[in-house]
């Protein structure tokens, strides 16, 4: 703690905040401290720790002297921490919270979740090392040299330049505005095509009108993401992500049987999200708050390791009882052929298959073609 400094917490020249996270304590070495609860700053040039109920109590730690981090996993009533290991104080280092420390290295220890971002960007922070190149202001910039006035002439000139400029700006977004009313039209014509042939029943729609249909509506994607930026770190973020993916998910897998595969999930989002793209570790934390937060959508793991995100009514007895009968009909069937007849993947048609044979409603057939499954007669037929 010897290489901390008070400081009033106001940004440097050139200073600018690249992550923060709530909840968080520090720790010398080994050892706790007094500053156990905060908000904890990454910024281009230094850590910041702001006590959560004295906000005056504010603690500096220059990046330009830490060496390397650690990672240190949470467990069992422990929080995860990140280990920053430290070179020695420096010499003109303004007074601080301790005067020596036997430890030259300090954990943060993250009580409200958010370690795995905010150990990323300080990695990030320490690689570009941005803190070295916060140039000084010229003299000119500063003042300290006469600058030019223009005339009458150079003012009228730049607002004539400033006018093109505007006027450049707004002839672009017009020309951008009147792309969206023709797709806008398009796509209003089209529903209502749709919509007409469904009332009076006139027949089919065709195969291109449904593509097309559902290409409009994968353009429009998700209209606010929800991002970092946005929601902040930790279980705040996630939980604004897990009600997010409900939102944009809860139809597409009720129209798919009740069920899909995180990889489908992980494609489907990020098509909707645009730029904002999700990473696989955020969409997991995500999904595994689902249940916590009582939404209609579950994170569910097969034996075989698939993830599936399921609706929470999806009935699996129904399922089982389905399956068994589709395969008794047709007096075997593969995955492939399940998941040409129910209109499902190859994996959550396998899993289906592979859930009726835990319960007996199934036998296998594993040949070198491959493994087929065959009403299970042992139960259902008495000799």
């Amino acid at each position: 703690m010897d290489r901390w400094e008070w400081t009033e917490g106001v940004f440097q020249t050139g200073e600018f905040l690249i992550e923060h996270q709530s909840g968080v304590a520090l720790y010398d070495g080994n050892e706790k401290t007094s500053f156990e609860n905060g908000v904890l700053s990454l910024t281009t040039h230094r850590l910041l720790w702001k006590d959560h109920i004295d906000r005056k109590c504010c603690i500096g730690l220059p990046l330009s002297v830490v060496i390397y981090l650690e990672e240190q996993a949470s467990g069992f009533a422990k929080s995860a921490k990140i280990v920053v290991h430290l070179s020695s104080p420096q010499p003109n280092k303004a007074s601080g919270p301790k005067t020596h420390s036997p430890y030259s290295y300090i954990r943060l220890s993250f009580r409200e979740a958010g370690e795995r971002q905010f150990h990323k960007a300080f990695l990030e922070e320490l690689k570009n090392r941005r803190w070295e190149k916060t140039t000084e202001p010229t003299l000119s910039a500063a003042g300290l040299q006469p600058r030019h006035r223009p005339g009458i002439v150079g003012i009228e000139r730049s607002i004539q330049e400033k006018y093109k400029a505007t006027s450049k700006h707004i002839s672009v977004a017009f020309e951008d505005l009147s792309k969206l009313m023709e797709t806008a039209k398009d796509m209003v014509n089209l529903s209502k095509n749709i919509a007409a042939k469904i009332k009076e029943k006139q027949g089919d729609i065709t195969e291109d009108e449904t593509i097309k249909f559902k290409s409009y509506l994968l353009s429009m994607g998700i209209p606010n993401p929800v991002t970092r930026e946005t929601h902040g770190t930790g279980d705040k973020y996630y939980s604004s992500l897990a009600r997010e993916l409900v939102a944009v998910l809860e139809k597409p897998i009720e129209e798919c049987g009740g069920m899909m595969t995180l990889t489908d999930v992980y494609c489907r989002v990020n098509r909707a999200r645009g730029m904002e793209l999700l990473s696989p570790e955020d969409l997991l934390h995500g999904c595994e708050l689902m249940e916590l937060l009582r939404l209609p959508i579950r994170l569910r793991t097969f034996d075989s390791g698939v993830m599936v995100l399921q609706i929470q009514t999806h009935n699996e007895e129904e399922v089982i009882t389905k399956t068994s009968k589709q395969v008794e009909e047709r007096v075997s069937l593969t995955a492939e052929e399940l998941a040409q007849l129910v209109g499902v993947s190859v994996i959550l048609a396998k899993e289906r298959l592979l859930l009726t044979e835990k319960v007996g409603g199934v036998c296998r057939d594993e040949t070198v073609e491959g493994l087929r499954f065959y009403p299970n007669y042992f139960l259902t037929r008495v000799t």
